[in-house]
């Protein structure tokens, strides 16, 4: 029966008794135990009206599947020495009471995946979980949010936002939203956000800047860690060499069915040369004109390379 109601819908006292091959009164008899439980089964009048699960005051006991519980054991040993801020003590005390009640054959491949992982300790910047809460929170509500906000040079700006998404990396969180004083599409780095409350009125969706938004965050944040920026015309279709690209290093359109534009960038010219080879088709740099000696220069040391190697 529990596992009936968790599907998120209504069950009549006449389905339920169908479906569990029970009576009607076997049925009443069973939501009251539930309840004395802690579920929050709640009564719904009427012709369509039956039982579901409500919100309750309190969390009851969870039902999950042996899938289902070796999943969330999992998500909680990883959240432990993830970026998000302020839940790892309380990732471990909860990974703690459901490893208590695990069955022997669970528990055993918990604890395989955890022999077998050995976590790298990172350096990027952790974000916390209240303030990935209130962003969420807005985004799902469709609420404007007001932030203080801290750049990459450090200087904080008061941001008022209409937000759509939280994206997250690898190694860090981003929000896109919609900046009402700039009129365009933004992506923030959550841990440089700070809400402030209370949160401003609703506002109607608007059409997302793209309807990949993982590889929309990539390009944009990018970008904005270029030092350099380069065009590249390169001897290939756009079709042949987009799958060599990552998102976070350019992006490819096509010129013509034998040629397409490469728009990249890197932290210096010289890494841009060498980057450039690895693409494994000819090209020309149309700009910035300092890059030209930059590649001519590694042209020459590779050419030194093959002629002493005979």
């Amino acid at each position: 029966m529990l596992s009936l109601l968790h599907a998120h819908r209504t069950w009549s006292s006449r389905d339920l008794s169908e479906r569990l091959g029970v009576s009607t009164r076997t049925v009443r008899a069973d939501i009251e135990a539930l309840r004395e439980l802690g579920y929050p089964v709640g009564a719904v009048p009427g012709p369509g009206g039956g039982y579901r699960l409500v919100a309750g005051t309190k969390l009851p006991p969870l039902l999950l599947d042996d899938e289902e519980a070796v999943a969330v054991a999992v998500g909680l040993r990883s959240a432990a020495t993830g970026v998000v801020g302020g839940i790892e003590e309380t990732s471990l005390q909860a990974l703690a009471k459901l490893e208590q009640v695990l069955p022997g054959r669970l528990r055993h491949r918990v604890a395989t995946f955890t022999e077998a992982v050995v976590p790298i300790p990172t350096a990027e910047p952790t974000v916390a979980v209240d303030v990935l809460t209130a962003i969420a929170s807005a985004a799902r509500e469709h609420q404007r949010l007001r932030f203080d906000y801290t750049d990459h040079r450090g200087a904080i700006t008061r941001r008022d936002v209409e937000p759509l998404r939280l994206v997250h990396t690898a190694s860090r969180w981003y929000l896109v939203a919609w900046d009402t004083d700039r009129r365009d599409w933004r992506t923030f780095r959550a841990d440089r956000i700070e809400p402030k409350v209370p949160v401003g009125p609703r506002f109607p969706p608007r059409e997302p800047p793209a309807t990949d938004l993982a590889a929309y965050v990539s390009e944009r944040t990018g970008t904005a860690v270029w030092q350099v920026q380069a065009r590249i015309r390169l001897h290939a279709p756009a079709a042949a060499v987009a799958g060599r690209v990552n998102p976070t290093m350019g992006s490819v359109t096509p010129i013509d069915d034998e040629h397409s534009e490469f728009r990249t960038g890197g932290s210096s010219l010289a890494v841009l040369a060498s980057y450039l080879g690895l693409l494994g088709v000819d090209f020309e740099v149309l700009a910035p004109a300092a890059l030209v000696e930059h590649v001519r220069t590694l042209g020459d040391r590779y050419q030194r390379a093959a002629d002493a190697a005979g």
